[in-house]
């Protein structure tokens, strides 16, 4: 990240942005498994109509989703699915801080 010229770190800074969102992150999640629809969104979620159609006008302007309409709905997917890549990156080095934590609270209770 050195070379990365600092427009192209703020590109990136907005990115993570958009992740940086819970209902954002559930979103995404159910779209991990396939296209849906708005309907199949807020039945798997459990967020609010609203709520789901403002976080996913977000992910779309922000290139993470695309939509594509099918007769009376719109169908979202997911654009680049190397996303995950980056969130199992993430929970995995979360998952090992956790370990590192609960390890040193062990230690403590001796």
């Amino acid at each position: 990240m050195k070379e990365v010229l600092p427009n192209a770190l703020n590109q990136v800074a907005e990115y993570f942005k958009v992740l940086s969102e819970v209902s954002r992150l559930q979103v995404l999640s159910c779209l991990s498994t396939g296209s849906k629809n708005v309907t199949q969104i807020i039945t798997e979620t459990g967020l609010g109509q609203a709520n789901v159609s403002k976080h996913l006008k977000i992910l779309t302007q922000a290139g993470i989703v695309k939509r594509t309409p099918e007769g009376v709905s719109v169908i979202y997917e997911i654009v680049d699915p190397t996303l995950f890549q980056l969130c199992d990156l993430v929970c995995g080095r979360l998952q090992v801080r956790l370990e590192e934590q609960t390890k040193q609270l062990e230690k403590l209770k001796i």
